[in-house]
């Protein structure tokens, strides 16, 4: 096939152009790098099935000849990205994923949407489940990720439902591996920043909210079955083993060996208590289940972080 990968410098969306190019397609990466990086993607110069377009998605989309597929992962995608890029996250959202499915509509090519598990806000049903319709505040610091993830899957429906576009939706929950930005500003690069440091772990409020890690590969296997598969309507991809804050700070620590412990501070607005997929869906439709558990997948991405971290 010959794939667009919107937001194809990111964290996700350039290890998504790693297995698209291994699997042996023709892959284009789009991004405007407002939070990808060309270091992402820098080990693909030079490879012929390979192109990088640098753009804005939320301006008109061109690209001559055929097209089999989209992948529309742009967005910044953490909470101290959208808190000081709101009005981008939006339009990303909005506009962006209008002009990705109006490319998709007029190359006939299949589109997938990369939502994600915030659609579900601070959830009253645990674990979450596909038909769970959310808990959000519109109108909270977080809504304008939450909302556009959600308003982008209306639209990916409406056009599935209008014009036939051929449609996927995933929702991503939390995800971690190599590539991740020091200063993401979620909760493993933050954890591993301070620990490679020998600083004291920021945990927030008494560390009892819960959350659940997906090693990148997995979450990338599942996202490529999805891709093959005939399933329209959302998806969760993600790992359901379930830990508290403090026991992932604690496992941070221990694994990076460092002494400097917690400290704690107030509980940020609007975050999400409870945190855990469902992914009795994507067992039944794709055969897919996590396989790489949390020590494992966390002491590849110290070894990652500790390069970085130490220069």
């Amino acid at each position: 096939m010959r794939v667009l990968v919107t937001g194809g410098a990111g964290f996700l969306g350039s290890h998504l152009c790693d297995r698209l190019l291994a699997e042996g397609h023709d892959v284009i990466a789009m991004d405007n790098l407002i939070t990808g990086s060309t270091d992402n993607i820098a080990h693909l110069a030079g490879n012929r099935r390979f192109q990088f377009i640098y753009h804005n998605v939320t301006e008109y989309i061109y690209l001559k000849g055929p097209l089999d597929a989209i992948l529309h992962f742009a967005s910044p995608a953490s909470p101290i990205d959208y808190l000081e890029l709101p009005i981008q996250t939006l339009k990303v959202g909005s506009l962006g994923t209008h002009n990705a499915l109006g490319l998709a509509l007029a190359k006939e090519a299949r589109f997938l949407l990369a939502s994600t598990s915030e659609v579900y806000g601070d959830p009253l049903i645990h674990p979450q489940n596909e038909s769970y319709w959310g808990h959000v505040n519109p109108i909270g610091p977080r809504g304008v990720y939450d909302e556009a993830k959600r308003y982008a899957e209306a639209l990916t429906m409406a056009y599935h439902r209008s014009h036939g576009v051929d449609t996927r939706i995933v929702r991503i929950f939390n995800t971690y591996g190599p590539r991740m930005r020091l200063n993401d500003g979620r909760v493993v690069p933050n954890f591993v920043s301070q620990a490679l440091r020998g600083q004291p772990l920021t945990v927030y409020g008494e560390g009892k909210q819960t959350r659940s890690f997906c090693f990148m590969s997995d979450l990338i296997e599942g996202i490529y079955r999805l891709l093959l598969s005939d399933e329209v309507e959302p998806v969760n991809i993600g790992n359901p083993t379930e830990l508290t804050i403090h026991e992932f700070a604690t496992v941070i620590n221990e694994l990076t060996g460092n002494p400097a412990g917690i400290r704690f501070e107030p509980l940020p607005v609007d975050d999400p208590k409870q945190r855990k997929p469902d992914i009795g869906k994507a067992q039944r439709i794709l055969g897919w289940a996590p396989q790489v558990n949390l020590r494992e997948g966390m002491e590849e991405t110290i070894r990652w972080f500790r390069a970085r971290v130490e220069k």
